[in-house]
């Protein structure tokens, strides 16, 4: 396939999109549909089934590489969470609560382990910030939140991380459990932190006081401009059980799932570390951990032991390579190995098709840089898997994005269950941009070695337009803001945030219309298989698309096309 045209093309031409997609409304609502369970995982790496499916609980995945590992003297945080719902993106305003406010949180019946709603205080203030917003996992009530960015320039990823089946089985005796679950704690760290060490504070405060609602165990990335830290949810049933290790600027982490290993027994008088009360006590009274030594091994006292990588699974139900990868030392020695690190670098990493699959429910990568106005500090989003999903530069300054890459009810939980709200009617009406772009990854991974490299390359080069435009946009919203012409450099760069959003989709369009008319020259469409059960009389291509899932990953990963990842971005451009 000839995508050369693609490639090569200047897409600043793409305004174009302004035919396909005429002038938008600005109506900002979102769906709150009631949830239902479709997956869910067991914490401890086995399986467990609900509602028909069989699912290993490997979700996730996080990035962080110090300022004193990158080109340009920045902090870079990316990664993206797996979950199959709907997708979009948000940009939650700074808002002013009430004395006495409250805001509801944890779990329900309905979740993995059941729990029920509580209030908890809501802060006077909270910060402006942008997000990837998505409608199930676990039963937890949407919309859902891994973290994002926020006004102060706080990046946060949210991954799971596995907790000791005896701990989950803890949990799992004394429901209902009670306390925020992990998108409450990443909401409270956008709205409620300033740098990633407040960011600790924060959640491990809330744990700490009101508990914690876990599907078995779950971790943090937190980063700023000057350090990280990682922060480890542990299953408990008081739900007050936690870690955290500061992540310098002269380190790298993958959390592949997120771990913490040696972790020092005197923490509270070492600058690095932060942990409850009980984290070291409690793994001695229940004999996980035999008190000898100044430190204690966390994957080892109150995780699972080893990461998924190491684990001899006969029976491991997806494609060997994904089990391969996910083994976060080696990847570590990986991204040293590209230090400096670019932006370009960290936003091909997100993009490698080793994690980056239909599993991979969005792509995000925060460019933390010391020299930049706040308001300029930026979060490159991908609004679906970005393995054939273009990221799209979105700064804080930026005030909202196209109907397009708002909630939409394609994958939302529970939308097949009635008819549309009038309300979300000319919303529902935009096409979905995680649509568009699953449709994308769909032809793509039909036939990965006939159209992955190309796909790719274009959507890198529109990549590389956007950063080369970058200094030239920063540099006139500077202006304004140095000028106190506030609303100036906010409506630049909302501008140009909504015109390369609809570039990208048209782009994402344009090259899915290439790659199916192609497809369907060459190869036809393949049609489902279908179950061949006593009695079934609906035809395959009626049947449930779900049933198989256990077995099938949606994927554009080949041995022949990546044995050399990582692969520096623009290479098939």
């Amino acid at each position: 396939m000839d995508l050369a045209r693609l490639t090569r093309r200047s897409f600043g031409a793409l305004a174009v999109a302004t035919t396909l997609l005429p002038s938008y409304a600005r109506g900002n609502g979102t769906e709150n549909e009631d949830e239902i369970d479709e997956s869910n995982p067991a914490p401890d790496g086995s399986t467990k089934t609900t509602e028909g499916l069989d699912l290993p609980s490997e979700k996730s995945i996080g990035f962080y590489v110090g300022s004193d590992l990158t080109d340009d003297g920045s902090t870079l945080l990316g990664g993206f969470g797996h979950e199959p719902s709907s997708h979009w993106i948000e940009i939650v305003p700074r808002q002013q609560h009430p004395e006495g406010a409250t805001t509801t949180v944890g779990a329900t019946e309905d979740a993995t382990i059941p729990g029920e709603l509580t209030e908890i205080p809501q802060a006077k203030k909270t910060n402006k910030y942008i997000s990837s917003f998505y409608s199930e996992f676990a039963g937890f009530p949407p919309p859902l939140t891994n973290g994002g960015l926020n006004e102060h320039g706080l990046a946060a990823r949210d991954i799971w991380s596995p907790s000791r089946t005896e701990l989950v089985e803890m949990v799992e005796e004394a429901t209902p459990q009670h306390g925020p679950q992990y998108s409450d704690l990443s909401r409270a760290a956008m709205e409620r932190a300033s740098t990633a060490r407040e960011a600790v504070e924060v959640v491990g405060g809330l744990m700490d006081e009101h508990g914690y609602s876990t599907y078995g165990g779950n971790s943090h990335l937190f980063a700023d401009e000057n350090e990280g830290w990682v922060f480890i949810n542990f299953a408990h049933p008081d739900g007050d059980l936690w870690a955290a290790e500061r992540l310098g600027s002269d380190e790298v982490r993958v959390s592949y799932f997120g771990y913490i290993l040696d972790f020092p027994v005197d923490y509270e008088n070492d600058p690095d570390f932060m942990a409850s009360d009980e984290l070291v006590s409690f793994a001695k009274e229940q004999g996980w951990w035999d008190g000898e030594g100044d430190s204690l091994n966390l994957l080892e006292v109150y995780g699972v032991g080893e990461f998924p990588a190491e684990q001899q699974r006969e029976d491991y139900s997806y494609p060997e390579f994904f089990q391969d990868a996910r083994h976060p030392l080696k990847r570590e020695q990986e991204l040293k190995e590209l230090a400096p690190v670019t932006l370009e670098d960290m936003l091909a990493l997100v993009r490698d098709p080793r994690w980056s699959t239909d599993f991979a429910g969005y792509g995000q990568v925060a460019h933390l840089r010391p020299d930049a106005h706040e308001e300029l500090q930026t979060l490159w989003t991908a609004v679906t898997s970005a393995v054939t999903t273009p990221f799209v530069p979105i700064p804080i300054a930026a005030e909202e994005v196209p109907p397009e890459f708002r909630h939409h009810r394609y994958m939302t939980s529970n939308a097949a269950a009635g008819f549309l709200d009038q309300n979300w009617q000319h919303q529902e009406a935009t096409r979905y941009a995680t649509r568009e772009f699953k449709r994308l990854l769909y032809f793509t991974a039909e036939h990965p070695k006939a159209f992955y490299t190309d796909v790719v390359g274009a959507i890198e080069a529109f990549e590389q337009e956007m950063i080369a435009e970058r200094e030239t946009i920063e540099q006139k919203a500077q202006a304004h803001f140095e000028a106190c012409n506030v609303r100036a450099a906010r409506n630049l760069i909302t501008g140009n945030v909504e015109q390369r959003l609809l570039d990208s989709l048209q782009l994402g369009m344009d090259l899915t219309d290439r790659v199916e008319t192609e497809t369907r020259t060459q190869f036809g469409i393949r049609g489902p298989a279908g179950r061949d059960e006593p009695g079934e009389t609906a035809p395959p291509a009626s049947q449930a698309m779900a049933d198989d899932a256990l077995n099938d990953m949606v994927n554009c990963y080949d041995d022949d096309l990546h044995a050399d990842y990582p692969r520096e971005h623009g290479r098939y451009t």
